[in-house]
């Protein structure tokens, strides 16, 4: 009987931190399936087997994380490494979950751009874009039938659609408009944004965990003011220091420093999840910048939904095609230019996860109780079905109706997509068999016709 209890009170420290940063590294490479999947990896590898934390105090964190803008999945693992081995505990465990797919991306954008008018190529993602947009589709439906719980939410949703769609509205705008409607209409009608946690089983335990639900908080996780204003100035600097030598080697106008100041804004606008900043990325990367073509954006989205890490991370994709395409170094080092865009964009998206961590983790260790923004949140994730479905008709536009509305059909391309939705939809099969077989079909496709 005293077994239990001794292993209950084993402090955090007593996990080795080499032990921790091959777990980290591991994940790095086998995170796939979206934050989902990720999060589902997470809570059985750490609440299941090894039990180094408990479920309550899991999903105390996760629920703290969900609140946040940018990768959830990314910034859990943060957070859980940040508690056990302090802020370098939290650098290994965010910053594996990220770059091993950078990598990946890295190389994969290189073989797309220099490759990517080969036949085997080129046939491979006339397949692929149609899974995309079926995809876009199924997130859609999946985020919307999880938070549109009324009729109120429902017309935020359209609201939100009619704005981005007909009306071109920035994508910041309906943000803070859904934000605004969920503050006031929390407080007016709070039952319209009541929603259930979606967490079944959340008393189910598996024993006692190293970080049980009576362990008390480390020393390093207890908030104190003088901490909350040093990280708060570290990140000013590692953010400011880079933008000052951008703006400085290069001038504010300059492709680089513009991207260090987009991706800044876009990863403190991805409130519910990648799909949600998408929108956001494809009016700035896409219609304004001109970084990418859609059709290119599509691709980039594909190859960020077969790799591990965070969707999010085809901010990579996107910056290595702008660095590329406009010879940012010079017509004799695209290659070169495209990887130092895909790390600096990378480096912008994921600096304020980083610091939502360490600055407000230490409170939310200290309160251990439900966070008053679920209304403004729910608002927001509402606001955002509308946005995903404008990008579902985005993306299917491209490639069904490649030479716009008024064009011909590609009706393979039709053909193709409908299969994607039926598989994802009817017969539940994973994103990655879907873009897989998809990629055969269009190579297939291409073939036939060569």
């Amino acid at each position: 009987m005293n077994a239990p209890t001794e292993q209950i009170m084993v402090a955090p420290g007593s996990i080795p931190f080499w032990q921790a940063f091959r777990f980290w590294l591991k994940l790095g490479f086998i995170s796939f399936g979206g934050p989902a999947g990720q999060i589902a990896i997470l809570h059985q590898e750490l609440v299941e087997n090894r039990r180094w934390i408990s479920e309550r105090r899991f999903l105390h964190a996760l629920n703290y994380c969900m609140l946040l803008p940018g990768p959830e999945a990314q910034q859990l693992a943060t957070y859980l490494g940040w508690l056990m081995h302090r802020t370098w505990g939290g650098i290994v465990a965010g910053a594996l979950f990220v770059l091993p797919s950078l990598a990946i991306l890295i190389g994969l954008s290189w073989i797309y751009f220099v490759f990517g008018e080969t036949t085997i190529v080129s046939g491979l993602f006339y397949g692929i874009k149609p899974a995309v947009a079926a995809i876009v589709i199924q997130a859609a439906y999946r985020i919307g039938t999880r938070a549109l719980k009324n009729k109120w939410l429902w017309i935020i949703a359209s609201e939100a659609f009619i704005a981005i769609f007909f009306l071109d509205a920035p994508f910041p705008l309906i943000i803070a408009v859904a934000a605004l409607v969920g503050f006031i209409g929390g407080r007016v009608a709070p039952q319209v944004f009541q929603t259930s946690s979606g967490h079944s089983g959340a008393n189910k335990r598996w024993g006692a965990a190293l970080i049980d639900d009576d362990t008390p908080s480390p020393e390093h996780a207890r908030f104190r003011w003088s901490r909350l204003f040093t990280v708060m100035a570290w990140g000013g600097v590692l953010w400011a220091l880079p933008m000052g030598l951008l703006t400085n080697f290069w001038g504010w106008e300059h492709n680089l420093t513009q991207m260090g100041w987009f991706f800044t804004k876009a990863a403190l606008l991805t409130f519910g999840g990648a799909y949600a900043v998408l929108p956001y990325v494809v009016q700035g990367a896409v219609n304004h910048y001109a970084w990418v073509t859609p059709t290119q954006m599509m691709d980039g989205l594909a190859l960020g939904e077969t790799t591990p890490g965070p969707l999010i991370m085809i901010v990579a994709f996107v910056g290595f095609a702008g660095g590329y395409a406009k010879l940012l170094l010079g017509p004799e080092a695209p290659i070169l230019a495209g990887t130092i865009a895909a790390c600096l964009v990378t480096w912008f998206t994921f600096l304020p996860s980083f610091v939502f961590i360490f600055a407000g983790g230490p409170f939310i260790e200290s309160t251990q109780g439900n966070l008053n923004l679920t209304a403004p949140l729910t608002a927001i994730t509402a606001a955002v079905v509308g946005v995903i479905l404008n990008l579902a008709i985005f993306f299917g536009q491209h490639v069904i109706w490649p030479q716009g509305f008024g064009g011909t059909v590609d009706v393979v391309a039709a053909a193709i997509t409908l299969c994607a939705a039926i598989a994802l939809f009817g017969f539940k099969r994973s994103v990655i068999q879907v873009v897989v077989a998809c990629a055969l079909i269009g190579f297939t496709a291409k073939a036939l016709v060569l």
